[in-house]
């Protein structure tokens, strides 16, 4: 589960910026807080950024993005670090600073780093216990440092020497065969999942292997969202009937793999196969139901906008509804092509599902103000992101706010302005936009 996510110069973030998942003492919706005894700490299982247009709501799910992907997948030899400085200081050159702390297994863990573009400045691991922290690693400009607990010592500091400017220890260490700080790794590479508005609907070979478990619970709740769809299935289609660049690809299709695909702009799913040596291929479509009781079969383009989105986050929300889920979705605008009571009935699912021993968490942007309700969320599960004159973006919950009680309708309030986070208007007439006709030199 994540703790807490700080971010320093990054995008719009000019200032250190601090997300926590801790819950307050609030007392609204204690029931699904996650309690961690170890560390007399509870933790929410939800949390949603409300914000203007450009006031830092994706560039905090970007934060995220790029931990992972600098963690689990690391950079080139002499290749840039794609870190992203905020722009408008003094000094862009400054690195890049961010910090999370993390559940995992029931023990905590801080991962921190700061970066430039050219290297990594500095990167520190440390074990949070109930009483103490322990320094599992610090690589430093003038040195590394290694807690003496830890086993194969002389090796880790083999493996920090072949660690590049430009790579995370973590990631080297890892990827050299070191056990000693593979949950961590584990926990981003395979825990932390983030959904953008435009990713599509990945794992969809459930929907085509009737045999999976997923299968029927997928199918059962995209029927029951009222789509229209009766249910997701696969149909051979003749290999040549795919477009020239899928079957240039049919060499690299070996026995007994499967090579999975999405074609833009139609959205159609391909999957190629080969069995005993022949090359097959299998197209998902969805079945909609006549009044006689017969299905009849859509490509996925024919489906609305909202349909295919629901598509997208269904595999999402089936992992979340398990007990036993330790997966940690974030979703940037999850509201896009969404109903507002589709998106809240997505969402009370959920919620429906988390308990103290839960450990699982859903984080989200959206724009929809109709979801600002103290009857789904408590205080301390809302953010606002805003940007202030000089562009730097700050993220804030609204249980900061002193006047936000628990029976006001903040609603109201944000709408208002009171609490910040929307859009500041400079425009009051379209006719400013375009001079009078005779100032245009029209006829």
């Amino acid at each position: 589960m994540i703790v807490s996510f700080s971010i320093e110069n990054w995008m719009s973030f000019k200032d250190q910026a601090t997300f926590s998942m801790i819950a307050t003492r609030e007392r609204q919706h204690k029931q699904r807080l996650a309690e961690i005894p170890k560390y007399r700490m509870k933790i929410l299982p939800i949390a949603v950024i409300y914000g203007g247009n450009a006031s830092g709501k994706t560039n905090f799910f970007k934060a995220l993005n790029f931990v992972k992907n600098f963690i689990v997948h690391g950079t080139r030899l002499e290749s840039l670090i794609p870190v992203e400085p905020f722009l408008l200081g003094a000094n862009p050159e400054q690195p890049t600073k961010f910090e999370l702390e993390i559940l995992i297994n029931e023990l905590v863990y801080e991962f921190s780093f700061s970066v430039t573009k050219q290297k990594v400045i500095e990167e520190k691991l440390v074990q949070i216990t109930s009483a103490s922290e322990k320094l599992l690693y610090h690589r430093r400009p003038d040195g590394f440092k290694l807690h003496p607990s830890l086993k194969d010592i002389d090796f880790l500091n083999f493996a920090y020497k072949g660690t590049r400017e430009n790579q995370l220890y973590l990631t080297n260490a890892v990827s050299q065969k070191v056990d000693n700080f593979k949950p961590v790794y584990d926990w981003f590479n395979n825990n932390l999942i983030l959904i953008a508005p435009d990713m599509r609907f990945g794992p969809f070979e459930y929907f085509i292997n009737e045999n999976s478990p997923l299968y029927e619970a997928m199918n059962t709740f995209l029927y029951e969202l009222d789509t229209g769809i009766v249910r997701l299935g696969a149909e051979d289609i003749p290999v040549k009937s795919l477009p020239e660049p899928l079957r240039a690809l049919q060499e690299e299709v070996k026995e007994g793999t499967t090579v999975v695909i999405i074609l833009e702009p139609d959205n159609e799913r391909i999957i190629l196969s080969r069995e005993n040596g022949l090359l097959k291929a299998k197209k998902l479509f969805t079945y909609h139901q006549k009044n006689d009781g017969s299905e009849v079969r859509f490509d996925l383009r024919q489906e609305a906008d909202g349909s295919q989105r629901i598509m997208d986050l269904i595999p999402a929300f089936v992992e979340l509804g398990r007990k036993d889920s330790s997966k940690i979705i974030v979703i940037d605008e999850i509201d896009r092509s969404l109903h507002t009571l589709l998106t809240r009935r997505l969402l009370e699912l959920y919620l429906k599902t988390c308990s103290k021993e839960s450990r699982k968490q859903l984080l989200f942007t959206t724009h929809d103000v109709l979801l600002m309700d103290q009857n789904l969320f408590r205080r301390d599960e809302m953010w606002i992101t805003e940007r202030n004159a000089h562009g730097a973006s700050s993220i804030m919950s609204f249980s900061e706010y002193k006047d936000v009680r628990s029976d006001k309708d903040i609603r109201k309030s944000y709408l208002q302005g009171r609490l910040g986070g929307i859009p500041r208007f400079l425009i009051n007439d379209l006719s400013c936009i375009y001079p009078d006709k005779e100032d245009r030199g029209d006829a």
